[in-house]
């Protein structure tokens, strides 16, 4: 049965489930930024899932949204969010568009993103229901995500939402001093882990903890 956003009376239920999935979910796990949670609880999760998955927008965990690829787990979108350090206005970098939640997300944020995706139907999917949606300062493209977006670099902040075995070194080249990196790393075991850019260029690494997530396509 197909979920119904709005009951009887008129009532947006969408808006009823996306509060329960902030305060269960993600505040009682320990997301404390209050711009993270408000914009969480603003961003339609339902909007960039497939039709027939509706219904299952905001359960906890990751879905497939088609050709592979996953929405990620809505705590998991949280803590990558609230690692970034965001304050509005950042260039932030996002490798892995997919459906576009994690750079609604962003956008709602007040971020300016720039986000590539590898997989051609998913971005042009993508930068449509973002438009229709009506977020702005976004930019997109099709492209290779461990090569990064050279002509736009550096970034204030980069958050990646596929896998890659060990960390892309252009990512870490396009990184702003100050900045912060966000990204899962590994095959089969994977650690999230929050890369910041010293002065000097070299990165400081923590460990969030494990996770699991779709490969980071390459060309290569």
């Amino acid at each position: 049965m197909r979920w119904s956003f709005r009951g009887d009376d008129g009532q947006d239920l969408a808006v009823d489930r996306r509060k329960h999935m902030v305060e269960q979910q993600i505040r009682q796990r320990g997301i404390v930024d209050e711009r993270v949670l408000k914009a969480m609880e603003t961003v339609p999760r339902e909007a960039f899932m497939p039709h027939d998955m509706q219904d299952l927008a905001y359960a906890d965990g990751a879905m497939p949204i088609g050709r592979g690829q996953t929405i990620s787990q809505p705590f998991v979108v949280a803590a990558m969010t609230e690692a970034l350090q965001l304050e509005p206005g950042m260039r932030i970098l996002e490798v892995g568009t997919g459906s576009g939640y994690q750079a609604a997300v962003l956008s709602e944020m007040g971020a300016e993103v720039y986000t590539i995706e590898f997989i051609p139907d998913l971005a042009r999917e993508a930068r449509a229901r973002m438009e229709q949606l009506g977020y702005e300062h976004l930019h997109y493209m099709c492209g290779d995500g461990n090569l990064g977006w050279p002509e736009e670099a550096p970034f204030d902040g980069i958050i990646v939402t596929a896998a890659p075995p060990v960390l892309p070194g252009a990512l870490g080249e396009q990184l702003k001093p100050g900045g912060r990196l966000v990204i899962p790393v590994g095959r089969v075991e994977q650690d999230l882990r929050v890369y910041r850019k010293n002065d000097d260029g070299s990165l400081e690494r923590h460990t969030l903890f494990a996770v699991r997530f779709v490969p980071l396509v390459s060309q290569g």
